[in-house]
């Protein structure tokens, strides 16, 4: 609500600056004219005067007493009152303008506030729970006689399994917050992909062989991208990791690639629990996990919210195909003018 109130103020605050600097042009401009038109009735006068009083002359005639003051000022009050009518007319155009305006400025910062404000709530609800946990097992430990030294060692076990999770959640928050405030932005290389690939099994192996998951990469085309190797193999490292966490022991993940739309496809398909189709829509948002068999695995739903930034550095796409108990397929495309392609 505060967010909402500040946003409505600033954006108030702004059409008044819009209005003042509008009408303060359109007022200078309404006194230029003013002054113009009036300079130039009374020129008009006086020559008419002029004329007149010549024709007299050379008739002989004596001149008359011009009374026409009254018609002069009638006809500059006139301009005035029309001035004010179009100056009224802008300040209520204007106004409507300059509130949308406003309102387009600001709608950024607006978004960005509400980003913060959800990052930190959803940050510090996520570090508070296992720090909760923790600190009720040492207290209730701590005050126990009867504790014994292999006790003990388990408290102190399952205490360190807790400080690497948040060690984990908070390296995952840093590197979500570098994506988001562009920090990341480096120069380009050419990246093999077939290697790219060939890195990231390597770096998922181990986890792969502990589920005896086979791996396969299947016709994936022999081209470079044009982009930052760390982050592209940080990027597939979590898409296969997830892949792997999420799929049955002996079963099959396989990397294919194809050339489309003038870009690449990367696919990572498994064979696992699957994502319900109302999650699918979220499950790029921070901190979401889905409300299926997926959210028995230990994690923070910080990866997928990674990858997407990574993609949308790279100015590409993700997008994922689902079916509960099947599996899942995770489609990334580069396209040629950002991360280009070289045949």
């Amino acid at each position: 609500m505060s967010s909402f109130f500040m946003f409505n103020t600033a954006r108030v605050k702004l059409t008044a600056w819009y209005i003042l600097i509008l009408m303060s042009v359109s007022i200078a401009f309404s006194v230029v004219i003013y002054r113009g038109m009036s300079m130039e009735i009374d020129r008009y006068t006086r020559l008419q005067r002029v004329r007149i009083e010549r024709r007299f002359d050379e008739l002989g005639i004596p001149r008359p007493t011009f009374t026409d003051e009254t018609m002069i000022g009638e006809v500059k009050q006139h301009i005035i009152i029309v001035l004010f009518g179009i100056n009224g007319f802008i300040l209520l155009v204007m106004g409507g303008i300059s509130y949308f305006l406003a309102g387009k400025t600001l709608s950024p910062i607006q978004k960005m506030m509400e980003e913060q404000d959800r990052f930190v709530s959803d940050a510090s609800h996520e570090l508070k729970t296992p720090l909760t946990a923790m600190k009720s097992a040492l207290e209730v430990y701590s005050r126990d006689p009867k504790l014994t030294l292999n006790e003990a060692k388990q408290v102190l076990k399952d205490n360190i399994n807790e400080v690497d999770r948040l060690q984990i959640l908070s390296e995952s928050l840093l590197t979500l917050l570098e994506h988001e405030a562009g920090a990341l932005k480096r120069f380009f290389i050419s990246v093999n992909l077939l290697r790219l690939m060939e890195k990231t099994l390597h770096l998922v192996q181990h986890s792969a062989q502990k589920k005896q998951i086979k791996i396969t990469i299947e016709n994936l085309p022999q081209q470079t991208i044009w982009g930052s190797e760390e982050r592209l193999l940080e990027l597939f490292t979590i898409l296969l990791d997830n892949a792997i966490k999420y799929s049955n022991a002996d079963s099959k993940i396989s990397i294919t690639g194809i050339m489309i739309k003038r870009g690449v496809e990367v696919s990572i398909t498994d064979t696992g629990v699957g994502i319900a189709e109302k999650d699918i829509p979220h499950i790029f948002n921070r901190f979401y996990r889905a409300d299926t068999s997926r959210s028995k695995a230990k994690g923070y739903g910080l990866g997928l919210s990674i990858a997407k930034k990574i993609v949308d550095f790279h100015q590409g796409s993700i997008s994922i195909e689902s079916v509960i108990g099947k599996g899942t397929t995770v489609r990334v495309w580069f396209p040629r003018n950002s991360a280009y392609i070289k045949n």
